[in-house]
């Protein structure tokens, strides 16, 4: 059972009331792009963790059944039981944390999350394919103390859903709350780019840890979100692979072996002196401008409706998922990943020949790949021949009429 794909829907619901509030109190919280580039990170983190998942569990229950003859004791499923391992495997996710933001080969892992602009409740939902791999071994010593793959599992998505909540800037601060939990005004800080923000406030659920470790910072002004290098993009698909891309690229120009492995163990911003030495981040003077392209009302409309179908698509592989091989599961998300890419890459730059033949492949691959999903049953190679060409259409006449503007 994953608690995090069955409370999707409390998600999307929860958005939606913060949507029209926003809407109603008239304070620019959503960006449709940027919602959208959100969920978009979220829908590939789940569905990449359908093949992730086998190393990231498959790795703690090895080291758990490794060091069963080590421990003289059997944790069972008391109460007693799951309380430790719900503090200790927050105080792990603290550590895992704040590595990500300390080490730049971590950092990869992690920053996707602290890409959008913005603040609500749908950037909670922006993560990153790479995370679950890259920090798998920080939570490993739970395992080495006996704390059962179920339970622990169980506790982390606690602890992620807990953490949902707190991207708002609807609530304000909590009162004496703040002295022990993550709060909303907690988390605003963690995702400012202001320099006095940046590596602050790592905790999951309880902020004492922060407070404890020298990392604990107030909400003193209001943050300026996002990262130091912005992603300027809307494609969720760009939007995971930037920052690979971006290590690599730092490390193809710094000269000598050694200088390229301290760069990767050290902080984001640390260069060696043969390219300049470490950067500190840029000063928040007010004239920070966000990514915002604004595209006409058919195209809007056409991109929502796009994704809608590969949302969907998406939703129907998380429960379907037992159901299919691992070949056509794979098909599939590469199918979605592609409608992701498209939309994102139309919303970013609109009209472009290469952007709609690429729209135009992923209509086509539509059709393969929801016959796929309905069993390869003849009257589903028409409806989604349909839906293709209805798409292909539309994609066709909304970008044509943009163009002719």
């Amino acid at each position: 059972m994953n608690l995090i794909v069955l409370s999707i829907p409390i998600f999307f619901a929860l958005i939606g009331l913060e949507v029209a509030w926003d809407k109603l109190k008239g304070k620019g919280l959503y960006r449709l792009g940027d919602s959208m580039a959100n969920i978009g990170c979220g829908i590939m983190d789940q569905s990449s963790a359908l093949f992730s998942k086998v190393i990231t569990i498959g790795a703690y229950t090895a080291v758990f059944h490794m060091t069963a003859g080590w421990r003289p004791w059997v944790f069972d499923a008391q109460w007693s039981v799951w309380v430790g391992a719900f503090v200790l495997s927050d105080f792990a996710y603290y550590w895992a944390h704040r590595l990500s933001h300390e080490v730049n080969v971590l950092w990869i892992g992690h920053v996707v999350h602290h890409q959008s602009e913005d603040y609500n409740l749908a950037v909670a939902l922006r993560q990153s394919v790479l995370q679950k791999v890259l920090l798998m071994w920080v939570y490993w010593p739970l395992a080495a103390m006996g704390f059962p793959p179920e339970i622990f599992l169980t506790c982390m998505a606690v602890n992620l859903l807990y953490q949902f909540w707190i991207h708002t800037e609807l609530i304000d601060r909590l009162g004496p709350l703040e002295w022990v939990m993550n709060t909303p005004s907690h988390h605003r800080v963690h995702h400012g780019r202001n320099p006095e923000y940046i590596d602050r406030n790592h905790a999951g659920v309880f902020i004492v840890w922060d407070r404890m470790f020298g990392t604990f910072q107030e909400e003193i002004v209001k943050p300026t979100y996002g990262i130091t290098r912005p992603t300027a993009s809307f494609n969720p698909v760009y939007a995971q692979w930037k920052p690979v891309a971006n290590l690599w690229n730092d490390l193809r120009r710094i000269p000598g072996w050694w200088d390229r492995l301290r760069f990767l163990f050290a902080a984001p911003g640390w260069y060696p002196e043969s390219v300049g030495g470490p950067q500190d981040p840029p000063a928040i003077n007010g004239t920070e401008q966000k990514f915002n392209p604004q595209r006409t009302s058919p195209v809007t409309v056409l991109l929502i409706s796009r994704w809608v179908i590969l949302l969907v698509a998406a939703l129907l592989v998380l429960q379907q998922k037992d159901l299919l091989s691992g070949v056509a599961l794979a098909a599939v998300l590469t199918w979605v990943f592609a409608a992701l890419a498209a939309v994102g890459e139309l919303w970013n730059r609109g009209w472009g020949r290469g952007r709609l033949a690429f729209a135009w492949m992923v209509d086509l691959a539509f059709i393969p790949t929801a016959a796929l999903m309905a069993g390869g049953a003849p009257e589903a190679y028409a409806l989604a021949g349909a839906v293709a060409l209805l798409s292909a259409t539309a994609t066709w006449w909304a970008l044509s009429a943009s163009r002719r503007r």
